[in-house]
């Protein structure tokens, strides 16, 4: 992707999404060149008119070079999903605008994702988002619609949804229990504890459902070990074990001294 490329991306990022104030990424030529002309055509500006657009400014913030360890936080996202995709697509024909609805509803999944929770209340936990920190309100997810290989048909909505569908089960049962270090052998991890908040992994769930809930007793086994506990969602009581459970971390909420 050359400069106009990603230009294009951002225009298309900040219509949706609104401005960011700063940017992240690594020494991509293309993010380098945008970041470049963007300045230069800032600086190209008459003095009053770079006083009023001062505020709309993005800072562009990059990795070292030959760092790609610095960005690992958006690049395993990035390859969650194409992982997912190569199993979901595989190496059969798609058409474009099938891909690219299927590529928005992925990225509707993972920016529904529990990041952690802030709340004032111990019975009504409130998980926080991608899509609240972007959008400022709760996710909304269209009904899903399953739709077996023999019924799809050559419908190519359905054909979309199918791969969404697979997307789903590889993304919850392969990238979701890494977020849980298993130090088995080596070290003992964090043991969950009782009113820690979890996510449960649930394969079996329709797709862009996060059930959380709060551990309300940790089963220990005869070794000592918690390998089950019991968690409350809502007004029910379910028995998992802890390699299904994502402990959430807390997140502070800024809104208590205004």
């Amino acid at each position: 992707m050359d400069v106009d490329a990603f230009l294009l991306a951002l225009r298309r990022f900040i219509a949706r999404r609104g401005r960011p104030k700063e940017m992240l990424s690594d020494c991509g030529t293309n993010f380098r060149g945008a970041e470049r002309e963007l300045r230069e055509a800032f600086a190209a500006m008459e003095p009053q008119l770079k006083e009023q657009l001062t505020e709309y400014q993005i800072d562009f913030k990059f990795n070292p070079p030959n760092a790609p360890h610095f960005g690992g936080v958006w690049e395993r996202e990035v390859r969650s999903i194409k992982s997912g995709l190569q199993v979901a697509v595989g190496s059969q024909s798609v058409s474009e605008d099938v891909l690219y609805t299927a590529l928005v509803e992925v990225e509707g999944i993972l920016n529904s994702k529990p990041l952690g929770y802030v709340s004032a209340d111990v019975a009504d936990l409130d998980p926080i988002t991608p899509n609240i920190l972007l959008m400022g309100w709760w996710d909304a997810a269209l009904p899903q619609v399953v739709y077996t290989p023999a019924g799809m048909g050559r419908r190519r909505w359905r054909h979309c949804q199918t791969l969404v569908d697979q997307f789903w089960l590889q993304f919850t049962r392969n990238y979701l229990p890494n977020l849980q270090t298993r130090q088995k052998w080596q070290r003992s991890s964090k043991k969950i504890t009782v009113d820690s908040v979890v996510l449960i992994i649930d394969p079996s769930l329709p797709r862009a459902q996060w059930p959380i809930g709060r551990v309300v007793k940790a089963i220990a086994s005869p070794d000592g070990c918690i390998r089950v506990a019991e968690v409350k969602v809502r007004d029910k009581v379910y028995m998992r074990p802890v390699a299904r459970l994502i402990e959430l971390p807390v997140l502070e909420d800024d809104t208590k001294d205004t």
